[in-house]
């Protein structure tokens, strides 16, 4: 983090196919060592998967698993006097969106399945129903800072 000037953001090209901005970064995110097109095929043949089993608009049921991943609120620990407390904050919007996306990967890869492509159709439709690992980490991140809120005050 440079001391003197603010560091500008860089703008995510939409994707090819779709034409959206949040699918391009997603691909972004699913990519290894550089192979862009294999992280294109992958997100493209998950879609497609999507789109021949539940018979809906692939993107729709990605803003919707996307939607059901973000996170709202976090714990951060704060060093008080010797004591370390985790104190509830709100998350910033492009954190919460990068959270969502990183967890629905993580939960993808650690799924047993044949190919990547089919384990990630499978954690984005449970995702868009509120179910799966993804949802499931949203939901104890939640109630970890809700057990939590007594520490609020501790905010900075």
């Amino acid at each position: 983090m440079p001391r003197r000037t603010k560091v500008e953001k860089r703008t995510v090209l939409p994707d090819p196919r779709y034409n959206s901005r949040v699918l391009a970064k997603f691909i972004n995110r699913v990519m290894m060592r550089g192979k862009k097109a294999t992280a294109e095929r992958i997100v493209y043949t998950a879609l497609s998967l999507i789109e021949t089993r539940v018979r809906r608009n692939p993107i729709e049921v990605f803003d919707n698993a996307l939607r059901n991943a973000t996170p709202m609120i976090e714990v951060k620990p704060r060093r008080v006097g010797g004591a370390t407390y985790q104190v509830p904050v709100e998350i910033r919007g492009d954190r919460r969106v990068a959270l969502g996306m990183r967890w629905l990967i993580l939960a993808a890869r650690a799924r047993p399945g044949r190919s990547m492509a089919e384990r990630l159709s499978s954690e984005l439709m449970d995702a868009a129903t509120g179910q799966g690992a993804t949802v499931k980490r949203r939901e104890d991140t939640h109630r970890m800072a809700e057990s939590n809120k007594a520490f609020s005050h501790y905010r900075w």
